[in-house]
């Protein structure tokens, strides 16, 4: 009995459950058993979330993501970057969820094993219409949701969703409900914004994270800036806005069970281990997309994991079979490589690459040999980066 009350498995939890049930329900009188079970089934609830909530908690890593990013984050994107790093966590673009359950669905959710760990972020404020969506996304590789409530631009906020739903927790916390529901047992994730227009302040961020978490919700990726939903341009929104780290870092310390990723204004891996301090993960976003050679250090950096020495030229090399397959299936070499014209940055030959990138993989017949051709520009052994 000592051992069987000391086992780990969740099956020892619900037989411990099933126990206590069956004791009690039989040894208290007839009239007091419906308040028993009453109460049982609050404790049951509340125990079971506590176990998914334990299990999602452990199975991923957000110590370093990418962020989603609307017409760049997309399949080949990821794919090239998974190449520079096997532990970075990955975003899709924001994929919304008309364009899911009223468009071509596959195309939207097209994803492979490869590229994880990869989370879909969803876009939208209709609880059913979130479920629906995600029911047709668990038959992809993806091991996390993420609902957007930061985007500030008007064309989202015509839909009623991104960060105008910070004003309304409630509506966030249903639709974080639906999803979950419907996840199998894949993990649900906000990201948002430090606040809005004029409701910025920390009770205010602190009454919306408050909310969500009473909903089970356990990990925020947080927009380390408010956004203002007029007068400003989504570009403008990242940049004039003032960043505000500590109050992120509150966050943390106020629930110290959930996981909070701060994004915002950081642009390399070592401002990146300085917010690890104080956070559990970053997310980066243009910086990593316009510098891609950042990711090749990550692993090494970030999780303490040591690789073989690569260069830049290997990783054309490792992107050719996908480029071929993908030419077969009738994409165009420019849908690929237009993610890859920041691989050279800062090295001599860098900008010829990039031009010729830029004039022959949207031609007619470019193919894999274009981006070798690319590539000759920069000299071989000045890729190279050594792992210590």
């Amino acid at each position: 009995m000592v051992l069987f009350l000391f086992c780990s498995t969740k099956l020892s939890h619900f037989a411990i459950i099933g126990l206590l049930l069956y004791f009690s329900y039989n040894y208290c009188y007839s009239s007091a058993r419906q308040t028993f079970l009453h109460s049982f089934d609050n404790f049951y609830s509340y125990f079971t979330m506590s176990i998914i909530h334990a299990d999602q908690s452990s199975q991923l890593d957000h110590r370093f993501c990418v962020a989603p990013m609307i017409d760049w984050t997309d399949r080949h994107c990821r794919y090239f970057h998974r190449l520079l790093s096997k532990s970075a966590r990955l975003y899709t673009e924001m994929v919304t969820t008309g364009a899911i359950l009223h468009g071509d669905a596959e195309r939207y959710l097209e994803t492979s094993s490869n590229q994880q760990p990869v989370a879909l972020q969803l876009g939208g404020s209709d609880p059913q219409a979130l479920a629906e969506s995600i029911q047709l996304a668990n038959a992809f590789a993806y091991d996390e949701y993420n609902l957007n409530v930061g985007c500030p631009s008007d064309r989202v906020q015509s839909g009623r969703f991104g960060a105008c739903l910070m004003a309304e927790p409630k509506l966030v916390a249903d639709c974080f409900q639906a999803m979950q529901e419907n996840s199998h047992q894949r993990l649900i994730s906000i990201k948002c914004r430090t606040g809005i227009d004029h409701n910025d302040s920390f009770e205010f961020l602190l009454h919306f994270i408050e909310t969500l978490y009473a909903s089970g919700c356990r990990v925020f990726i947080v927009h380390a800036r408010k956004a203002w939903l007029s007068g400003l341009s989504p570009k403008q929104n990242r940049e004039i806005p003032p960043l505000d780290y500590t109050r992120v870092h509150r966050l943390c310390e106020y629930f110290p069970d959930a996981q909070f990723i701060v994004n915002g204004g950081i642009v390399d891996l070592q401002q990146a281990g300085e917010q690890l301090s104080a956070c559990h993960g970053v997310m980066i976003g243009r910086a990593a997309y316009q510098n891609p050679w950042l990711l090749q250090q990550v692993d090494h950096q970030l999780f303490q994991q040591h690789k073989p020495s690569i260069s830049r030229h290997d990783v054309i090399h490792a992107m050719l079979p996908y480029i071929e397959q993908e030419l077969q299936r009738g994409t165009r070499l420019h849908h690929i490589t237009r993610h890859m014209l920041g691989l050279f940055n800062g090295m001599k030959g860098a900008k010829q690459y990039r031009r010729f990138l830029s004039e022959n993989a949207n031609q007619p017949g470019a193919n894999a040999q274009t981006l070798l051709a690319a590539s000759h520009f920069v000299d071989h052994e000045s890729g190279l980066m050594p792992q210590s």
